[in-house]
């Protein structure tokens, strides 16, 4: 089995490394739980001891309360605080205004007056159903804030290779942080069920250095 298949994508940002790392420290807990009530019920599944006597033990029901609360709280708090990061925005350099139509997406750039673009799916490509007309450019290490909206239905605008997730709601602007890290093609698709053509409305960000990225604004 290729393992590659099953695991998360590499990161292109600092969100996903730590939705990553969150992930993994959420995946030793639970593998801890998992092989210790195992361990617990095989000791009971084969142990012949038994008392008619004992009604109750309030220790091990203190104890049983007290545990789980203690791990919650520590999924809990690393979880509140990477909510808390990827909702943060400071001073960004570049906004995007991204809006789903049925079936497709259209991309403003709202600190220059005249960027604004369609982005379709190609029929005939070599990644089938993710590669587009016109890709969104954007530059590396430089914060992004995207805004999201809809002319119709709802709409998600999703890339996991940088752990991003927005719902496009009619009527009404949602907001997200980016800061991407490495220079790439990064894929992603619209993950809300919108209609017929659905699976048709994939997304490409072309991530590119600052000065690249600045020659494409002038020459657009």
């Amino acid at each position: 089995m290729d393992w590659m298949k099953i695991s998360l994508y590499d990161s292109a940002s600092p969100i996903m490394e730590q939705l990553i790392l969150f992930h993994d420290y959420s995946m030793v807990i639970i593998s801890t739980i998992m092989s210790i009530v195992f361990f617990i019920m095989m000791k009971m599944v084969f142990n012949s001891f038994y008392s008619n006597l004992i009604m109750e033990n309030q220790m091990i029901e203190l104890v049983w309360t007290f545990i789980p609360t203690v791990v919650l709280a520590f999924i809990a708090l690393p979880s509140l605080h990477l909510l808390y990061i990827m909702d943060e925005l400071y001073n960004p350099s570049v906004t995007i205004k991204i809006v789903g139509h049925q079936w497709y997406w259209s991309y403003e750039y709202n600190d220059f007056s005249t960027v604004e673009f369609d982005s379709y799916m190609l029929p005939d490509s070599t990644f089938r159903f993710l590669e587009v007309d016109n890709s969104v450019p954007i530059p590396v290490n430089c914060q992004i804030r995207l805004i999201t909206t809809s002319m119709d239905v709802l709409h998600s605008w999703t890339i996991p290779s940088m752990g991003l997730k927005m719902d496009a709601t009619p009527g009404r602007l949602n907001q997200i942080s980016l800061l991407p890290n490495r220079v790439g093609t990064f894929y992603g698709q619209c993950s809300e069920i919108c209609g017929a053509n659905h699976s048709f409305m994939p997304i490409a960000v072309d991530v590119i250095p600052v000065n690249y990225f600045i020659s494409w604004i002038k020459n657009f």
